[in-house]
């Protein structure tokens, strides 16, 4: 018996242990232990192909069969009478295990399951693309026959089946070990790949509605078919935003990558770890490259963060990085004889001193404004902080490429910059409930969803969703809808804060309504329950400030998840308005003063109150105000109103960029600096948790990361700076809190109604391009109403519907979805649905609706 520390009240715990031996070597493992975990203790490898240890164990192949005795009542040890599954076996006292290296039965029996896998598996093995790192191959070798004693015709299935456009079958290579069916059902909760048949005719394959009657579960088909890739005759595509998985848990070559296939081969390619730049959960990746190539990322092994799972955008969309249109040399706008203007290639030291001087310039015509991006790594983060305050001596600093609001800013200087590590993915394992307010981990946390998951299915997490309608992650969650309308986030959350102090509640609340908002109190109340708040919150007035009420009248923990994985770097870097790094608040004299020393400047030369944000630094460049814009790795189109902000870019004086690649900031800038994409430097992105995640350089490359050329560029200017991070967190105050309160609710007429988006984890993004297969798997985009909200405007489930402002419109077909009244819901930024750049309007705002195309309402297309 040994013990453990309770981590509910911290008193130790027993943990009762048993003792086996395992060819004749004694070990202690916990009870439940199975038998192949007791080996690997040992350094004893047992074969195996459906085993894994993030899976339940199935006993499937049966390459793991051991030979096995027991004690009996007397003390004899008793023989099982066959050799046993060591990956279902659960370790007893004083059980004797005797693996192949030591048992001529369980040689037998091993070697017997490798001929039957064998007998009809290709021997294709010269040009599979498992060839090299094949555990069939490795484990054929070591427990398989010298000789084949199979003369028959090996079972031919066609092949390649395409379960998606991202992932083809291989049928005859599979072993039916089910890994890739457990993963999809256990982990990743998308049932659309599965056993089908039996005997000989048993395969894996797609949902066949022909063979397992799927079809009839609607609600299941109608999700998957708003994928791209649509329902075919024989079934419903691989329809999951982790496919990409079971590709890497295969052990053999049965399924296999689209963009991959035929292209490389492992012993030709050199793995560097790294970690993934779409999200902010920091996911481990590796990545496989050849001859100054990426041919294909990985997911890497890291038990604290990602486990062994990453999305199949941490996955497949790495081509952005060398895209035709990456800029790799420094370009300057020259005005032709005819007044016209392009850009044109130039040296560094002529493109560096043009982009000082155009700086200097503005800075004495009004200042410049600074829009670094929220894709930026630690150092480039500071960097930027850097210049803005002390080359450039502004404060008009502002990284939110998206919805932002001045609460939030307030918000992120108070509860998250300088806090260091907080809520971690272990905590949440641990939680009794999560509640998730302006947040879809699916969309918008990457892997983060598939921690939650497991802690519902293991843990018995509890979950609480703040949205308009439940949306398939949230289903999958097990969890409770908290239905909401866009923008009235903080209604909820005041309500549960004030149940929890026992504040009476309005008494023509809902009956259902206020049980959900007791059980939400309660809940939160629990020790270790925790609070996630995301980026969307930002459009919702008050929210943020209702947030932290909430987690001070329950006593949950609470932390912030953005959707991009250089936001939580930016803000520790002090990428915000009136916010210096570490979360030192711009105002405070003590915070003004340590920033100064460290980076060897005069205290007055730091600006002296905060600056605008990015609403006011585009809204000042388009009058004239400010004059000129330093940008960083900013798409236009995410912007919350892109008109504006390209109006604004193109009266800007002076623009200066560094980029990666082609982009319409760089068409409008005055000079263009190139700069390195993540797989061509080393760097660190802080997660969500608030953990530094470093990341060593893959390729040999002479593009220079963004810190490096804002110090070129900072002693261009006579202001030479070395850019290494020097600042720890702050351990003074804080910047206030926010005190911001709900608006009125908005008017709804009859044709109306309010809009509700956010981003899918696939969509229309830079970071996705040149790959075609990727984005064959991305979900369509579709409007989502309620049933009475459609029968208001005559239209039905499948019939199309045109939302409209006064900018433009966009026609989708329609979904009638359980949800909150007087709510369309559209994606952000699809393929096709561009919300902003088209309408012109953000989350919460009001909408026209009407039934049908926009053209046959005369309407802008």
């Amino acid at each position: 018996m040994t013990a453990t520390a309770d981590t509910t009240t911290g008193a130790p715990a027993p943990v009762e242990t048993v003792t086996l031996t395992i060819d004749g070597i004694q070990v202690t493992v916990p009870r439940g232990t199975l038998v192949i975990r007791a080996a690997e203790q040992l350094g004893i490898e047992i074969p195996r192909f459906c085993d894994h240890p993030l899976l339940e164990p199935v006993g499937a192949c049966r390459q793991c069969l051991v030979e096995v005795a027991t004690p009996g009542p007397d003390g004899s040890m008793r023989p099982m009478p066959k050799p046993q599954a060591s990956c279902t076996l659960e370790s007893t006292a004083g059980m004797a295990v005797k693996t192949a290296s030591t048992s001529p039965v369980a040689d037998k029996a091993q070697e017997g399951v490798m001929e039957l896998l064998l007998m009809n598996h290709p021997l294709d093995c010269p040009v599979c693309d498992k060839g090299g790192e094949c555990p069939l191959q490795n484990q054929a070798m070591t427990n398989g026959r010298p000789e084949s004693r199979f003369i028959d015709v090996k079972r031919v299935f066609e092949k390649p089946i395409p379960v998606s456009t991202e992932i083809l079958l291989d049928r005859e290579r599979c072993v039916l070990c089910q890994r890739c069916t457990r993963f999809s059902d256990e982990i990743a909760g998308d049932a659309f790949i599965a056993l089908q048949k039996r005997g000989a005719a048993q395969q894996i394959g797609r949902f066949d509605v022909d063979v397992l009657g799927f079809a009839s579960e609607g609600g299941v088909v109608a999700e998957a078919t708003a994928f791209e890739g649509a329902q075919t005759p024989d079934g419903i595509p691989f329809a999951s935003y982790f496919s990409g998985n079971t590709i890497q848990i295969c052990p053999v070559g049965a399924l296999t990558n689209a963009s991959y296939r035929f292209r490389a081969r492992p012993f030709d390619l050199v793995s560097t770890p790294g970690v993934s730049e779409h999200d902010s959960s920091g996911a481990a990746i590796r990545v496989d490259h050849r001859r100054g190539t990426v041919m294909r990322r990985l997911a890497g092994e890291d038990p604290v963060v990602n486990e062994e799972w990453i999305t199949d955008k941490d996955r497949f969309a790495f081509q952005w990085q060398s895209a035709p249109d990456r800029i790799t040399t420094p370009l300057v706008r020259e005005a032709d004889a005819d007044g016209t203007s392009a850009l044109r290639p130039a040296s560094w030291v002529e493109a560096l001193e043009l982009a000082a001087e155009g700086l200097a310039a503005a800075k004495e015509q009004g200042g410049v404004g600074v829009l670094p991006g929220g894709r930026l790594t630690l150092e480039d983060a500071h960097a930027w902080s850097r210049f803005a305050r002390t080359v450039l001596g502004t404060d008009d600093v502002d990284q939110r490429a998206r919805v932002h609001s001045a609460e939030e800013a307030a918000f992120l200087g108070h509860a998250v910059a300088g806090t260091g590590i907080g809520v971690t993915f272990g905590d949440l394992e641990k939680a009794p409930l999560v509640l998730l307010a302006g947040l879809e981990p699916e969309e918008e946390g990457g892997y983060l969803f598939l921690r939650l998951r497991k802690a519902v299915r293991q843990g018995g997490l509890r979950v609480l969703g703040l949205a308009p309608f439940a949306s398939r992650g949230l289903e999958r969650l097990h969890g409770t809808l908290l239905a909401s309308a866009p923008g009235r986030e903080a209604e909820w959350l005041g309500a549960v804060a004030a149940k929890a102090t026992g504040d009476l509640l309005p008494a023509d609340l809902p009956a259902d309504d206020a049980q959900a908002i007791a059980d939400a109190a309660a809940g939160l109340a629990e020790p270790g329950a925790v609070i996630l708040v995301g980026e969307r919150l930002a459009g919702a007035p008050g929210a943020y400030t209702a947030a932290l009420a909430l987690a001070a009248a329950t006593g949950a923990r609470l932390a912030w998840v953005p959707r991009r994985a250089g936001e939580r770097g930016g803000v520790e870097a002090g990428l915000l308005p009136g916010l210096l790094p570490g979360g030192r608040p711009l105002a405070d004299a003590r915070a003004r003063a340590e920033v100064a020393a460290a980076w060897g400047v005069d205290e007055a030369s730091l600006p002296a109150g905060p600056g605008r944000d990015l609403a006011g630094i585009l809204q000042d460049l388009e009058a004239g105000t400010l004059g000129g814009a330093l940008v960083g790795g900013l798409e236009l189109a995410d912007l919350p109103d892109p008109a504006a902000a390209r109006r604004a870019l193109a009266r800007a004086g002076f623009v200066v960029s560094l980029e990666v690649r082609a982009s319409e900031v760089t068409e409008i800038a005055d000079v263009v600096l190139p700069v390195a994409p993540p797989v061509e430097r080393a760097g660190a992105w802080v997660s969500w948790e608030g953990r530094v995640r470093s990341f060593p350089q893959a390729l040999e490359s002479a593009a220079l990361p963004d810190h490096r050329v804002l110090a070129q560029l900072a002693e261009w200017a006579g202001a030479p700076f070395d850019p290494a991070p020097e600042l720890g967190p702050w351990a003074g105050d804080r910047v206030p809190a926010p005190t911001a309160t709900a608006e009125a609710v908005p008017r709804i007429e009859p044709g109306t109604a309010v809009l509700a988006s956010w981003h899918l984890l696939l969509d229309d993004g830079a970071l996705q391009d040149g790959e075609p297969h990727l984005a064959g798997t991305a979900k369509r985009p579709i409007a989502r109403m309620s049933a009475a909200t459609a029968a208001a405007v005559d239209v039905f489930d499948g019939d199309e519907v045109t939302v409209s402002t006064d900018r433009g419109s966009l026609t989708l077909p329609v979904i009638v979805t359980e949800m909150v009244d007087h709510v369309v819901w559209l994606p952000l930024a699809s393929k096709g649905c561009r919300v902003h750049d088209t309408l012109g309007v953000a989350p919460g705002d009001v909408v026209t609706v009407q039934a049908g195309s926009a053209a046959s309402h005369g309407g802008a297309a």
